[in-house]
């Protein structure tokens, strides 16, 4: 590229990014072709964008060639540098740009999880709501940072005294002997940081209360401690405590950040918040349903999605023990239709699986096609054309939730509460949810402002 293009093109870029609005949000970094290369996060848009588009930016070794590529830019405005985080970690899990390193490798936000289920629930941390013992729990999240959520539950533990013990604590019907009787509480009870229902020191309905008094507590705005602590805060600094007036800094600081968080509603972190089903024990219903003699292990699903503008992708999600497998995701850009699903169908299984219909990659165990028997036909017509066969395919029909099989004439109809049937739509709704990644995120910002 010549240096006067070269610069005019900065220039351009530049110019541009000056006039964005000055609020925290994303960047995507575009070539020529409209593909992201590059994802990033600001705290005020136009300071941040415009710093790759000066004469002197040095992005270091590995990012300092993206500066040549870049044709163009698009940013999402976000409600503080919190959400800015968050749709951040999102889009780069689901595009993987060329120019991004970090968070590509499965890591995720925390979240809080209370066992509102259990006589005497616990308060516990999690980067995996899903798991069973979370079945039925207030689960609140995800969390932008780790750190201050536990400097905020360690300070909150001291207030309201919840236990973050995973023992099963049960209670006992009046008149009956209480095995908890006797029981030596760990060392939280004697400091007052836990009020030791595993050894019957508070009774069921007392200290329920207390956890009620607690989720009210994180899921308001909490105006009331925050004001009694920075009025103790200002007096121990003004009585020259300046380690207890700079403890209660940290402290009001970590509190605070508690409204630093996502609400799952929004979908932040699917991988972690979709799977209410015991991966194995679906799995297992799943391979009885489709009649296998070995067990399933791995399972594929193709989505078909129509974009804003018209455009056509497809996407395929991997899914190993039940758990989805990012490194495997594919995102595909639909060259043969516009808005014919079989053509669609016909295209990505094709590409798709064309190094396993050749023997040159293993195949899953379980291919889940979105669609009845129209689009499981299509999918059946690309793979005939290869030397090697998947073993089994089957296609999910929205709405009756209906598995057409190969092979077989008359659909399976399942219950709705089928661990088989349950882990099939996850995996489904996760492709949907891949297949439309970031146009998603666009949509909801757009009927944000809309509104």
């Amino acid at each position: 590229m010549a240096m006067s293009e070269r610069d005019d093109r900065l220039k351009r870029l530049n110019e541009k990014a000056r006039a964005l609005a000055k609020v925290p949000g994303v960047y995507l970094m575009k070539d020529q072709k409209g593909r992201v290369i590059y994802v990033g996060k600001a705290v005020v848009l136009p300071n941040r964008v415009s710093t790759y588009f000066q004469a002197a930016t040095d992005l270091g070794p590995k990012k300092q060639p993206m500066i040549d590529l870049i044709d163009d830019f698009e940013v999402i405005e976000c409600a503080g540098e919190w959400e800015a985080l968050l749709t951040e970690n999102r889009l780069i899990k689901d595009l993987h740009p060329k120019f991004n390193e970090r968070l590509t490798d499965g890591k995720s936000f925390p979240y809080l999880a209370i066992t509102l289920r259990d006589d005497f629930p616990g308060v516990y941390i999690t980067r995996t709501p899903s798991d069973e013992r979370f079945r039925g729990a207030k689960v609140i999240g995800p969390f932008t940072s780790v750190y201050a959520l536990r400097d905020s539950m360690k300070l909150l533990q001291r207030v309201f005294k919840f236990r973050t013990c995973e023992l099963e604590i049960d209670d006992v019907a009046e008149g009956e002997k209480d095995p908890r009787l006797g029981f030596r509480p760990c060392l939280l009870y004697p400091i007052k940081q836990c009020t030791a229902p595993c050894a019957a020191k508070i009774g069921k309905d007392e200290y329920r209360a207390d956890i009620a008094r607690f989720v009210r507590f994180v899921e308001s705005k909490r105006s009331v401690m925050l004001r009694e602590m920075r009025a103790e805060m200002e007096a121990a600094a003004a009585e020259r405590q300046y380690e207890k007036a700079a403890a209660l800094r940290d402290q009001i600081v970590a509190i605070e950040k508690l409204d630093e968080r996502g609400a799952r509603k929004d979908g932040w972190q699917p991988e972690t918040e979709s799977f209410y089903v015991d991966p194995k024990r679906g799995l297992r219903s799943l391979q009885k349903t489709l009649g296998l003699d070995n067990e399933i292990r791995c399972v594929e699903c193709i989505d078909i999605a129509h974009l804003q503008g018209g455009q056509t992708v497809g996407a395929k999600v991997c899914f190993v023990d039940g758990r989805p497998l990012k490194n495997e995701y594919r995102r595909f850009k639909v060259r043969s239709a516009d808005n014919d699903d079989y053509m669609s169908i016909r295209e990505v299984v094709s590409r798709a699986y064309r190094d396993a219909g050749s023997g040159e990659a293993l195949y899953p165990d379980v291919v889940i096609i979105d669609g009845g028997a129209g689009q499981l036909a299509a999918a059946q017509e690309a793979l005939a054309l290869f030397e090697r066969k998947p073993g089994m395919v089957v296609a999910l029909a929205k709405k009756e939730e209906l598995i057409y099989k190969q092979g077989r004439d008359e659909p399976i109809r399942l219950s709705r509460q089928n661990l088989g049937l349950k882990l099939c739509q996850a995996i489904r709704d996760e492709a949907h949810r891949f297949a439309q990644a970031y146009h998603h995120l666009l949509r909801k910002k757009k009927m944000l402002e809309d509104s």
